[in-house]
């Protein structure tokens, strides 16, 4: 409640008038009772003073009336205030609230995503957030409003007649325990239902994704994929009732009680009358009156009560992401990359990393792992698929931090950098390229976002991909589609690339960029990142060795360690992991060439022939 309540102090101003409005607003809701009563007894049923009945007195019934009327549009009006204050401070709340948890998501390490599924992060943002809108917006003016009321009725009820007071508020007691005990079963519920909620969420985030939808066609899987959804939706359905219905049977008790305590009032004040009290027909009515202005807004208490408890399960589910705490953050010191003659060095010392999620025992992905790039140099690491490759373009960035040794930039350990300072001096190539559904243009200036049109032509010509672009109908603000998936490979591949070059980083980290591209394409990316390899330091993580044959060192990693080290002639000339490799994928490439072209000359290995060429 203490974290709740500090969410709404940015608004204090509109918090204190909305307090007044409701103040105002429940000690009015009262006063149409005590003006009731006298409307009755001065107004309609005087008595004289000789205590028999008189006509009614039209003057006075009169101001009583207009003075009701009054009290009845003042109440309106301050009750439209007050709900466009407490909606408009709620609904700020909540996107605050909203805008701050995705602030806090944006900050989590990359292991933290690689971990959990995107539909359960959209659904924390989405449905919980959402599902507690009601109580921000409604429980300040509900709470207080409600209470003043309660209080303000009570007080009228005893001043009208004690006696019928006690008998209204017999029950109260067993209506709080009972209020209580319903609060804590919804609340269960509630979490369950979120917890459905994700999974759809997720259920529909992998399904109905470009990849997903084409693996799921592709495999005709279509109908296990809507059974599933399905599934999920029953349980969501049947918690969403039993949520509903949880507390439908104490309510209908208290509107059972509620609606039986005006008889049970008339009763009573017969009761009273007969045996000489002094109620008159005016408190009667003002009683019940009252009575009903109680029991409402206390009924509207216990809900809100109720709302609160239901809600603390999606406040716990926010709070539960608001409380993680990035495994990689600045140093307090932390500073700027240096701009001198080391930028662009990259130094590893002895460094070891184990991700986060490694079973205990596991072989560390990278173990002692040592070596130096010098600004402007190509390297290249190479070796089989899970050596730990891709571990090493992870760590230069700072995405994954080391677990043991240090990891250097431009002289400077990565710990000691600010990460915003690091990452802008690094340009990333993965294999798997990310466009979002947008113009080309919108794409690259995603790098910059104030980059003319003429730099973007320059980086797109660079890349390779200006004519291409050029060749479309609507030519840069040609739309992509989800990931891109209206080019080719090669196409999204080059524009990736483009995209790099107009950050014109002094690293560039190649990861395994061609692996997935056939061999036309692979040959056009692949001259593509020559060119933006050039000058700049480039680390290439490869997995066809004839994409790396050029470059200035070539690190080979088996089982997280550096087992060799060279150029691609003197690797060759070694004989080692890395000649062994190599003669194996040039053996195999050769086997990729279709038999129906006879006479061809085999362009999956034309890259390897030139190897060898360079290693002969």
């Amino acid at each position: 409640m203490r974290r709740i309540g500090e969410l709404f102090a940015p608004h204090k101003a509109a918090l204190i008038v909305t307090v007044v409005l409701v103040l105002i607003g429940a000690a009015l809701s009262v006063v149409p009772p005590l003006l009731t009563q006298r409307a009755f007894d001065d107004g309609l049923f005087p008595v004289g003073a000789d205590g028999e009945a008189s006509p009614p007195n039209l003057p006075v019934l009169g101001w009583l009336v207009l003075a009701m009327i009054i009290v009845f549009v003042v109440s309106t009006l301050l009750g439209v205030w007050q709900t466009w204050l407490t909606a408009t401070v709620g609904n700020r709340v909540m996107g605050a609230l909203r805008v701050r948890l995705f602030t806090h998501l944006q900050r989590m390490e990359l292991s933290f995503f690689t971990r959990t599924k995107t539909g359960v992060i959209q659904s924390r943002l989405q449905n919980d957030v959402g599902g507690v809108a009601s109580v921000l917006t409604n429980t300040v003016s509900s709470v207080l409003g409600n209470t003043v009321t309660v209080i303000s009725a009570f007080v009228a009820m005893l001043l009208l007649n004690w006696q019928l007071t006690i008998i209204a508020l017999v029950l109260l007691p067993v209506m709080v325990f009972a209020q209580r005990r319903v609060g804590l079963v919804r609340a269960k519920v509630a979490a369950k239902t979120q917890e459905s909620l994700s999974e759809m969420t997720a259920i529909t985030q992998e399904t109905l994704s470009v990849s997903g939808i084409l693996l799921s066609k592709s495999f005709t899987r279509q109908q296990s994929e809507i059974d599933r959804y399905a599934d999920e939706n029953a349980n969501q359905i049947r918690l969403q009732v039993k949520q509903q219905m949880t507390g439908q049977w104490f309510f209908a008790m208290v509107g059972i009680f509620m609606s039986s305590v005006p008889a049970i009032v008339y009763l009573v004040a017969g009761w009273l009358i007969a045996g000489g009290a002094d109620v008159t027909a005016g408190t009667i009515v003002a009683f019940t009156t009252v009575q009903a202005r109680l029991l409402f807004p206390l009924m509207g208490l216990m809900r809100v009560a109720l709302d609160l408890q239901t809600s603390s399960a999606l406040f716990a589910r926010i709070f539960e992401y608001l409380d993680l705490r990035p495994a990689i953050v600045d140093a307090p010191d932390a500073r700027e990359v240096p701009a001198d003659a080391a930028l662009g060095r990259v130094e590893f010392e002895h460094v070891s990393f184990a991700y986060p999620d490694a079973p205990a025992g596991a072989r560390p992905t990278l173990d002692d792992v040592s070596f130096t790039i010098e600004p402007g140099e190509y390297a290249a690491f190479v070796g089989p698929s899970g050596a730990g490759k891709t571990t090493v373009s992870y760590l230069v960035p700072r995405l994954y931090e080391a677990s043991g040794g240090s990891v250097r930039f431009a002289g400077v350990d990565v710990r000691e950098l600010r990460q915003e300072s690091l990452v802008s001096q690094i340009g990333i190539v993965s294999q798997e390229t990310y466009l979002f559904h947008a113009t080309i243009a919108e794409n690259l200036r995603y790098a910059k976002p104030d980059a003319s049109d003429a730099e973007l032509e320059a980086a797109a010509r660079a890349a390779n991909i200006h004519e291409t672009i050029a060749s479309f109908p609507d030519g840069y603000d040609t739309v992509v589609g989800e990931r891109g998936y209206r080019l080719s490979g090669g196409e999204k591949q080059r524009i990736a690339i483009a995209r790099v070059l107009l950050k014109d980083p002094p690293v560039l980290v190649l990861d395994e960029a061609t692996s997935a591209l056939d061999t036309i394409s692979e040959r056009v990316v692949q001259e593509a990142l020559d060119d933006a390899a050039r000058g700049r330091t480039t680390i290439a993580i490869a997995h066809r060795l004839s994409t790396v044959v050029a470059a200035d060192v070539i690190f080979v990693i088996v089982e997280g360690r550096v087992v060799e080290r060279g150029t691609h002639a003197e690797l060759i000339a070694a004989g080692g992991v890395y000649e062994a490799l190599y003669r194996q994928q040039l053996a195999q490439a050769p086997a990729s060439v279709p038999a129906s072209v006879p006479g061809s000359v085999p362009e999956a290995s034309a890259g390897v022939a030139e190897a060898a060429s360079v290693a002969e």
